[in-house]
């Protein structure tokens, strides 16, 4: 009797658990904070990539031919260098390079260009020269007191002021002062200035103070722009390479090299790889794997660079010239997102992660001469003078007379790196008030003459907003396996938790809601409403929560008889997600990779229900939910309307301005520059690719986000497009004198007349 009412009373239970859900799903089990799950699902994907990185770039990235005097390398090599270049941004054409004395003059006007310093066997003089518009490189220049026997640009670690390595600065041990050894040895040497990782500037005094570091307000500034803080670096140093190898009439050419320790070894080996004439490298504490970008410093990280190069395939790029790879001392460095930054860590690699990374390259290239100096040289520069000999300098002399260097009328060095810090963000600032009319020139093959021209002609941009904006991972591997779990049932409505898997770790979560007045046979609208920052679907779909962002229109529209569906989308925990996104860009992905894949399989299984009417599926979102109503409806055809609420404004503006306080260059969330957005895509022409489908903007006159003013005059082109290609009924916006929050009138309306509910009523004599 026992067994008998333990039996009856687990068929009981199944039969209840499968009542709970929709037909045709599976039990929705699982339990726990699904958010949570879901960007650690992500995080795993993105790991699955990290490990399979070295086996997709071998194909791609590894010159098939013969080295051994084949001009077809030269011509790969070539191609590969230019697209190195692309890839860190360095898309400007330099100025002609023009080096100028910076000493600042003395009371005596004889006193003016002398040197400031002599001794150890050179001249040391504090220089500045062109680069393009109004960056300029700063440093000094080491002069030695005998014949030059070659150039060479010595790039410091970006803690390391170049009079430390020139040996005027006594903080840094002899042997490392790789500068003054260089010059000692009779060349003729440029010590550039490198950003340094301070705060001291990385905010705008006069608008917003931060506490991250200089390099990330750069990253994020530059980003946006196409630009990369080491790209910029990098172009300062080639044109310090422009000056030092300027033919001098009636002398014998002199062979010009490059070295760098920790941030400078890192862009004298991205420098010699793009820039052939660089004879030699020497390359102290950086080479390793740098596959993980997302666990390094923020100002490291560039688009889509991981997919093709990692250290070894850059390091190919120096062919057959001599490369020296020091892995005694690395700088070690952990930036913390304790006061609004970026987390990230610069670290000392292991012995066998050099040796592997070693192997790599000499896999690639057999005929290539690096040398790996082991880590148990314990210090900088150990094989320096072999680099010396290498380009003809005396290497018998190592410069041990650092004692005699004698300095005066330096310049100061935190005065310096605050004109070299302005200089770059002004920069930016350029590129951000000339971005209207970069756009206007990419978007001049866009045919506005009819609507089927300008749609047919609009693929293309689609394509690259999907394929270089947002990033391309696979359609799903797996099958959706719907599982769904009842929630409740009030004002009319029904409440399920739904999950569809995607890839393997990777699903799309939310909650939906059915009206119980749905008849047989009848195929509602759905509307799908989501959520912002931090946000989760009951914030928007819970009848018991009144949140004052969303106030329940996923359960309003519910009500009024539209199927809505509440999304979990991944951009909730903080730090975590964006460490995620961190991670994702330098394999040419972002969050919005994945959410436009789980969007595409929600709406194709909200197409498949019987109730559901598949021509009729819209968007809204609020916030962050209205980024993605800018990004993904353009992307998921299912998508036939957008709505955009606290949200529409001038982003690049938004993104990029270091005077305005609604600027994201000065908050936490370093995830919101998106590459070379301001060049491609603001958001009128993003709401240009949702044409012909409908598109709203609901605005609060006291939203935080952007003043009116921006987000009237953005939307203005966006009315301009849809009006001149005939569809001015298809967009609008409203104002209402309220916060970031949902209003809920006119984009209710909205819904109502494009969506077609309640259905018009039946005129006399046709069918409804």
């Amino acid at each position: 009797m026992s067994l008998r009412i333990i039996f009856v009373g687990l068929f009981a239970a199944v039969l209840a658990t499968q009542a709970q859900s929709i037909s045709g799903t599976a039990p929705l089990t699982e339990s726990g904070d699904l958010a949570a799950r879901m960007v650690s699902g992500i995080d795993q994907y993105l790991e699955r990539e990290l490990a399979n990185l070295p086996a997709r770039r071998a194909s791609a990235s590894t010159y098939k031919g013969d080295t051994e005097g084949d001009q077809g390398w030269q011509r790969w090599a070539e191609a590969r260098r230019k697209r190195l270049a692309e890839l860190l941004g360095m898309t400007d054409q330099r100025d002609e390079t023009i080096l100028r004395d910076s000493t600042p003059l003395q009371t005596e006007p004889a006193a003016a260009g002398k040197e400031s310093g002599t001794g150890g066997g050179f001249r040391t003089r504090p220089v500045s020269w062109t680069v393009f518009r109004g960056v300029t490189g700063e440093g000094l220049l080491l002069i030695p007191s005998g014949s030059v026997k070659a150039n060479v640009v010595v790039i410091p670690d970006a803690d390391w002021t170049p009079e430390q390595m020139a040996g005027v600065s006594a903080d840094l041990p002899a042997e490392w002062q790789l500068g003054r050894r260089l010059a000692a040895m009779g060349c003729r040497v440029l010590i550039p200035t490198i950003i340094d990782r301070g705060t001291r500037f990385g905010g705008n005094p006069t608008v917003h103070p931060v506490e991250h570091s200089q390099r990330e307000t750069l990253w994020r500034a530059s980003y946006e722009m196409g630009r990369s803080l080491v790209g910029y670096e990098i172009e300062k140093v080639l044109g310090a390479a422009d000056w030092l190898s300027t033919p001098q009439p009636g002398r014998a050419k002199i062979p010009l090299a490059i070295a760098g320790h920790g941030e400078g070894g890192l862009m004298a080996l991205y420098a010699a790889a793009i820039d052939p004439r660089f004879e030699a490298a020497y390359v102290s504490g950086y080479f390793g794997p740098h596959d993980r970008l997302g666990d390094e410093t923020l100002d490291r990280n560039v688009w889509n660079l991981s997919t093709e190069f990692g250290t070894a395939e850059i390091a190919v790029l120096l062919g057959k010239r001599p490369l020296w790879l020091e892995a005694g001392e690395y700088p070690e460095f952990i930036a913390t997102d304790a006061k609004g930054g970026s987390p990230g860590t610069l670290r000392r690699p292991s012995a066998s992660e050099v040796e592997r990374e070693y192997s790599r390259l000499k896999s690639l290239n057999p005929k290539s001469r690096a040398v790996l100096i082991p880590s148990g040289a314990g210090h900088v520069g150990a094989e320096l003078e072999a680099f010396a000999k290498a380009i003809g300098a005396n290497a018998d002399n190592n410069g041990d007379t650092a004692k005699n260097v004698i300095h005066s009328s330096l310049p100061d060095p935190t005065t310096r790196m605050r004109r070299q810090y302005l200089e770059l963000l002004e920069d930016t600032q350029v590129l951000m008030r000339e971005s209207e009319y970069t756009r206007r020139s990419f978007w001049k093959k866009a045919d506005t003459s009819s609507l089927g021209a300008f749609t047919n002609s609009t693929r293309a941009y689609r394509d690259y907003f999907r394929e270089h904006v947002v990033g391309v991972i696979p359609r799903p591997s797996i099958p959706p396996t719907p599982r769904t779990r009842f929630l409740g049932e009030t004002n009319g409505y029904r409440r399920y938790e739904v999950m569809l898997d995607v890839h393997p770790n990777v699903f799309a979560y939310g909650i939906l809601c059915i009206p119980t007045s749905i008849q047989a046979g009848e195929r509602r609208p759905v509307v799908v409403c989501q959520h912002g920052l931090e946000g989760r679907p009951v914030d928007v779909a819970d009848p018991t929560i009144d949140s004052q962002f969303y106030h329940q229109y996923a359960c309003k529209l519910a009500e009024r008889g539209f199927v809505t569906f509440a999304p979990q989308n991944p951009y909730i925990g903080n730090t975590k997600f964006r460490q995620v996104l961190h991670k994702a860009q330098p394999l040419g992905l972002t969050l919005w990779s994945f959410i436009v894949r789980q969007h595409e399989v929600i709406t194709d299984w909200l197409a498949s229900q019987d109730y559901v009417d598949p021509n009729r599926i819209g968007f809204y979102g609020l916030s962050y939910g209205g980024k993605t109503a800018m990004r993904v409806p353009l992307l998921v055809d299912r998508y036939c309307l957008s709505i955009c609420s606290a949200d529409y404004n001038e982003w690049i503006l938004k993104n990029t301005s270091a005077r305005s306080p609604y600027s994201y260059l000065w908050t936490s969330e370093y995830d919101m520059p998106e590459w070379n957005l301001a060049n491609t895509f603001n958001y009128a022409e993003m709401s240009w690719l949702i044409l012909p489908r409908p598109f709203m903007v609901e605005r609060g006159h006291d939203d935080g986000v952007a003043p009116d003013e921006w987000v009237a005059f953005e939307y203005a082109k966006t009315r301009r497009q849809f009006v001149k290609l005939g569809l001015g009924e298809k967009t609008e916006i409203e104002f209402f004198d309220g916060p970031h929050s949902i209003h809920g009138v006119g984009t209710f309306e909205f819904l109502s007349r494009h969506l077609q509910w309640p259905p018009p009523p039946a005129q006399p004599g046709k069918p409804r």
